[in-house]
């Protein structure tokens, strides 16, 4: 290591901790469980400060039914005594939720857990935020009429411009749409889009990760069409986009690939990201290859917003047998942004 590269890091080091504020998610979910195990671990605890959103009730009621061992402050701000957790609660929210059961009730609390945390990171008091799973039915009958995190997050902040994309280390993908119908999804596999998605995802992922990044595009139809054979969106749609961005805005992007090997190339190290054309194209393949330590990444947003890659699991809330792996990797890849974000040098 060079002297220069060792006072980079030697300047790093006197950063405080990141500070990361956590939602529960759905509280009838496996949210509050995962949670509670991810932050329990003393590794994540060692590379951040935490201060958990939700029910301080139901909080300390489930640390007691899981046997872990954790103590709660009994302050508001963050408290860094080693296994001492503080939470803040929004207020209004119930103490208990039924496990397993969609409900306004808890649509509710996600929901205000989530606003709270926004707000927080308005004033300064938390660096990044990591969100459990919600239900966007149970936020449907609390009146709350977003899709899901993203779109709710981008209100919030008053973002126009956002996507949703997953970390699965080396393997990214950005999504063109999110909760669409296939068809509806299919539709929107314009080269307009494109050309905006391909654009936006390049410049907010050469900021995030500090450098140039190599972006492919992955076909809609099988074997991305074989030349015309399979469908026309591939000629019409998609390499319009991709020479548009290569040859107007000089982004390192090309395609497309046939979606059922573009992701595995990626995941090797061949390219920095995949863009994929709907929703379960991308998923499917995180979640193969990376279940449990992918990171669900919103871009676009003034704020560092990581979440798990799974849902609210309700079938098996509430049995102490919920998997805490990707709430940790959220954790753990908010504190990393939030390290670049502070750090130009540390790559």
């Amino acid at each position: 290591m060079s002297q220069s590269e060792s006072g980079n890091l030697d300047s790093f080091n006197q950063y405080p901790k990141p500070r990361i504020g956590i939602t529960i998610g759905d509280p009838s979910g496996i949210g509050p469980e995962i949670v509670l195990k991810a932050v329990s671990d003393e590794s994540v605890r060692s590379i951040v400060d935490i201060i958990l959103v939700g029910s301080r009730a139901l909080l300390i009621s489930t640390s007691k039914a899981l046997g872990l061992d954790l103590e709660f402050a009994d302050a508001v701000s963050i408290d860094s005594r080693p296994g001492v957790l503080t939470i803040r609660d929004p207020g209004g929210l119930p103490d208990s939720a039924p496990a397993g059961r969609e409900s306004a009730e808890s649509g509710f609390a996600a929901a205000r857990c989530i606003e709270t945390a926004v707000a927080m990171w308005h004033s300064g008091e938390i660096d990044a935020i990591s969100t459990a799973p919600i239900s966007k039915n149970a936020l449907a009958l609390a009146g709350y009429k977003y899709p899901g995190h993203t779109e709710f997050l981008a209100e919030l902040t008053a973002t126009t411009e956002f996507a949703m994309s997953f970390f699965a280390e080396p393997l990214r993908v950005v999504l063109l749409s999110t909760h669409l119908s296939l068809l509806d999804a299919i539709d929107a596999v314009k080269s307009d889009a494109l050309v905006k998605l391909i654009s936006f995802a390049n410049a907010q992922l050469s900021q995030l990760l500090r450098r140039e990044v190599r972006l492919a595009v992955a076909g809609l139809n099988p074997h991305a069409s074989e030349g015309g054979m399979f469908g026309t969106e591939e000629a019409d749609e998609i390499i319009p986009a991709i020479e548009h961005c290569r040859n107007h805005h000089g982004i390192d992007v090309s395609g497309p690939f046939s979606s059922d090997t573009i992701f595995l190339r990626a995941y090797r190290g061949e390219f920095d990201a995949v863009i994929a054309c709907y929703h379960d194209q991308a998923t499917i393949a995180v979640k193969c290859l990376s279940f449990g330590s992918a990171v669900n990444v919103t871009l676009g947003l003034p704020l560092i917003r990581t979440s798990v890659d799974h849902g609210t699991a309700f079938d098996i809330a509430g049995k102490g047998v919920a998997d805490a792996s990707s709430m940790k990797a959220a954790l753990q890849t908010a504190a990393r942004l939030v390290e670049l974000s502070r750090d130009p040098f540390l790559i």
